[in-house]
């Protein structure tokens, strides 16, 4: 296959998943902006609220991703049964996981007071939070399921799926917070339910989309004892535990560059958290074309192609690095509009054009190495991306932030060139890495 013919499979991969990716955050986004019509009080709740329980979340999910390596791999090399031997255990740990999860969600209040956190919001945050538990189990389900079907290359049921949810969502929230159709109105956590119903409601629809059209014949056996084998739960948590770990120390890196930026003052917290907001929507892309890539790597070192897999590796990379090229140009030349569509406040306009071409280089490191990640996760090498994670963000790009945004008189552009810096570092580690150890040196498989 040439390079152009990879191209064009990835990207046929890719762009579905990135539907997907953008349609799971437009779930909070809109229940942000129907909380917010409540109060003031049940926005910065729920702001709390999400903090706590997507760092927590971060992990869990990222054990999960451990299912990648072994279902792709073993898609490719034609081994169906152990593809749905896979699905059984994922869904075992996803209940598993259900439990630890839900006690952290239960100690909600008491973390974010031990964080100096407002009494009043830390009990509404508790509230929103505690309503949100039975969902657990469901929303990892589903992810589950998702990673299932992606690893066998069927990407677009998870986008309906979604879309759909998306609806449902607003339905939700439009009868829980403001008490319409007889219900009453529970405000904050009326949308906490809403989220919930939503959660339940995903996983039904994957898993009814995946039973009406068949999509686990040929990928599938029947249910035994060989599913709770902790030789097989192992497996995934061997490649699981470290993605969680990568994944969580990104997130609350930038929860921490966050926290830096809220000690500048009230307009850089705005700022940063605008400028952190458009990013966060472009880097759905790369994301997109990251999970791709675990498929195509994972698929062709199944199939005992390492060559290809390289070159997939090397495709991916290159798409990931230039749909970021083009938003970092955007970023530029219209760094001045931009901010306006989120504020009107002059000052955060001022300052949040001032990072943005800042951004703009941020954009291209950070396509680089989410797409890194997601060729390290087809190989089954997860364990070097959590300790480059480690190096890149905690012990170089962070302290650096603090030294020039605290210490110096950069301000708010002193934590980007921090978080920037953090970003470059992680995507010369994972590019060097692939460079050096990439598919094409695999001979070993991850089932």
């Amino acid at each position: 296959m040439s390079f152009r013919e990879e191209t064009r499979r990835t990207a046929r991969l890719a762009f579905p998943v990135v539907g997907t990716q953008v349609s799971t955050m437009l779930l909070g986004t809109v229940d942000t902006l129907m909380v917010g019509r409540v109060s003031v009080e049940a926005l910065g709740a729920a702001a709390l609220a999400n903090a706590w329980f997507l760092g927590t979340m971060q992990f869990a999910l990222g054990v999960l991703f451990g299912l990648d390596p072994i279902i792709t791999q073993a898609h490719g090399a034609g081994r169906y049964r152990l593809v749905g031997l896979a699905l059984q255990r994922g869904l075992v740990l996803a209940g598993l996981i259900s439990v630890p999860l839900a006690v952290l969600w239960l100690g909600t209040e008491s973390f974010l007071l031990w964080a100096g956190q407002d009494p009043e919001l830390s009990r509404a945050a508790f509230e929103y939070t505690l309503v949100q538990i039975p969902s657990i189990p469901f929303f990892l389900a589903y992810t589950v399921l998702r990673q299932y079907l992606q690893g066998r290359e069927v990407v677009r049921p998870a986008l309906w799926v979604i879309l759909i949810a998306n609806v449902l969502n607003v339905d939700f929230n439009w009868v829980l917070i403001f008490g319409h159709l007889g219900f009453p109105a529970l405000g904050l956590v009326g949308a906490g339910i809403a989220t919930s119903l939503t959660r339940v409601m995903t996983f039904a629809g994957l898993l009814l989309w995946v039973v009406g059209f068949g999509l686990h014949r040929g990928a599938w056996t029947a249910w035994s004892r060989e599913a709770l084998q902790p030789r097989g739960l192992l497996a995934v948590l061997r490649f699981g535990i470290p993605v969680g770990v990568q994944t969580s120390l990104e997130f609350w890196a930038f929860s921490a560059a966050a926290l830096l930026a809220g000690r500048l003052g009230a307009e850089p917290l705005a700022a940063h958290i605008v400028a952190l907001n458009m990013a966060a929507l472009a880097f759905m892309v790369p994301l997109g074309i990251s999970q791709a890539a675990v498929t195509r790597v994972g698929n062709l070192l199944g199939a005992g192609r390492p060559e290809a897999a390289q070159r997939a590796a090397w495709v991916a990379l290159g798409l990931g690095s230039g749909v970021m090229l083009i938003s970092a140009s955007a970023f530029v030349v219209f760094r001045h509009q931009l901010p306006a569509l989120y504020t009107a406040d002059v000052g955060v306009i001022a300052l949040c054009t001032s990072i943005l071409p800042i951004a703009a280089a941020f954009q291209i490191f950070d396509g680089a190495q989410v797409v890194g990640c997601g060729v390290l996760r087809g190989m089954g090498r997860t364990r070097p991306a959590a300790i480059f994670n480690a190096v890149s963000y905690w012990a170089l790009g962070l302290p650096l932030a603090w030294a020039l945004g605290l210490r110096g008189d950069w301000g708010l552009a002193g934590i980007w060139w921090g978080l920037c810096f953090g970003l470059a570092v992680v995507a010369i580690f994972l590019t060097g890495w692939i460079h050096f150890r990439g598919p094409a040196t695999v001979r070993d498989r991850a089932f």
